[in-house]
């Protein structure tokens, strides 16, 4: 690649092509790649790095609410699948199978598992025998398949990295209130970590997890309007421990089936962070997430003493944050910059001659583009702040943007125009009748997002039907 080409220049505008933006930032900072397997990416370092971040931060909260890592099949029987009804037919028409081992035809054919319910009741039927050894906490980070007709990288891959968590519990109350906790916990990832605005709420019945009670879901909104789906929890009630004979024997002596759970996140969040904080130079990371949380771009390095401060300075800052220090020596200055401000990292330090002869050094924000010439003494603690900064004006942009583009309407006229001119989120009264709900997505094209957990009394009556209502819920067209 020439020197002298304009990287930016290489991306579609956010405003006018916010789907090409889209793949461009993700191909160009180098996140993942399309494969020779339609459908299917490769997550490349950089990616990889990213969901490393996410994994690591949920999992640390996962494991200070008693759940322990397991791993299981890649394989899943089609008599088992079978076994709960809604469920398969939830999963059907995205279910990749099977048939062949080896050069030998398969005497049942198999599923790559699209998720993994039917293998977890199925050991838990093995597994349990009295309430004492109840709650079964338990989570694995794995991919799974699914066979979408139309994909995008992140957003919509065939194949996908998740974590999906499947526990069982003494009493409904119990499993409820852990489907809930979990909940909490996706939304401190998807706003502390990744510095995005949610709204949390419980999901429609015609929108939820196919063979639970209840789906609750962190709802968040993108640059464009659109919403994103950035976490599910759902209580299964006993509807898979009974096909699977998940019982146990309870405090009465008698036998039991247990309540269960399931809930996820995947990689979709890396999606989530490209579309939420994204601009018409790349991407964007919130300090928190990202692999690298400042650059070091020294200038006129070959002058002076220049790389000796570079690496000093690297070695100094790497005990406390993440730091990449650039020298390379192929590229022009002005490359790098645009390279590293492609690629999100939070803060650029830059120094030259001049800058070590008047002990400074100049920190560049990512996010707002401002530049501030600190003291080399005290760049570590200017730093810390910095970023502090950084990951908390992030989220209250994102959070304005979503105020910005959160609507209400009273009647279907207003919710369809709202829709059109100022594409988001759009809060309703609602009867709770299938039939409207049906009808406000076939005039709109936008599903219900969710019934939030902070209801506000907006009228009476439905915005559809006109006929009384008690529920508000959101609606906002999706990726």
């Amino acid at each position: 690649m020439s020197n002298k080409k304009e990287f930016v220049k290489e991306i579609a505008n956010i405003d006018e092509d916010f789907t090409q933006w889209y793949t461009d930032v993700v191909l160009k900072a180098e996140l993942a790649d399309y494969t020779e397997v339609k459908g299917f990416v490769a997550i490349r370092p950089y990616g990889y790095a990213i969901w490393e971040k996410i994994q690591e931060y949920t999992d640390k909260k996962f494991k200070e609410h008693g759940v322990k890592n397991v791993s299981m099949p890649l394989l899943i029987p089609e008599n088992l699948l079978n076994k709960e009804k809604q469920h398969v037919e939830g999963f059907a028409p995205e279910v990749a199978w099977v048939t062949v081992g080896g050069e030998e035809k398969l005497e049942e054919r198999m599923c790559i598992r699209p998720t993994s319910e039917t293998l977890f009741s199925t050991m838990y039927s093995k597994w349990l025998n009295s309430w004492r050894d109840l709650p079964y906490l338990y989570n694995q980070w794995c991919s799974v398949l699914r066979w979408e007709k139309e994909t995008r990288p992140f957003l919509r891959s065939r194949e996908f990295l998740w974590q999906e968590g499947h526990t069982i519990h003494e009493t409904a109350e119990e499993a409820k209130q852990f489907t809930r906790d979990i909940l909490d916990i996706y939304v401190d990832v998807v706003e502390n970590l990744l510095a995005i605005p949610s709204i949390k709420g419980r999901k429609t019945e015609k929108e939820q997890f196919a063979g639970t009670e209840a789906t609750y879901t962190v709802e968040t909104l993108t640059h464009d309007g659109r919403a994103l789906q950035s976490g599910t929890s759902h209580y299964l009630g006993q509807n898979f421990t009974t096909p699977f004979d998940v019982k146990f024997q309870n405090r009465d002596g008698e036998q039991e089936y247990a309540y269960q759970t399931s809930w996820g996140i995947s990689t979709r969040l890396i999606g989530a962070v490209i579309m939420s904080h994204g601009d018409n130079r790349g991407l964007k990371l919130p300090p928190k997430v990202a692999p690298i949380q400042a650059v070091i771009v020294p200038i006129a390095q070959q002058k002076g003493n220049v790389l000796e401060v570079a690496e000093k300075l690297k070695e100094k800052l790497s005990k406390k944050f993440r730091i990449e220090l650039d020298k390379r020596d192929n590229y022009t200055v002005g490359y790098k910059f645009n390279e590293w401000e492609m690629k999100g990292v939070p803060v650029r330090i830059e120094f030259g001659p001049k800058e070590i002869e008047n002990g400074e050094v100049i920190l560049s924000r990512r996010d707002n583009f401002e530049k501030i010439t600190v003291k080399l003494e005290e760049i570590e603690e200017n730093l810390e702040k910095l970023l502090e900064d950084i990951q908390q004006s992030m989220y209250n942009s994102c959070k304005k943007r979503m105020e910005e583009k959160t609507t209400i309407a009273y009647n279907m006229e207003e919710l369809e125009r709202n829709l059109n001119e100022n594409q988001g989120f759009v809060k309703t009264m609602w009867c709770g009748s299938r039939e409207c709900e049906d009808k406000v997505k076939e005039r709109t094209g936008a599903p219900s997002r969710c019934m939030p957990f902070e209801q506000e009394h907006l009228s009476d009556t439905c915005v559809c039907c006109g006929k009384k209502a008690e529920k508000m819920v959101v609606w906002g067209k999706q990726y």
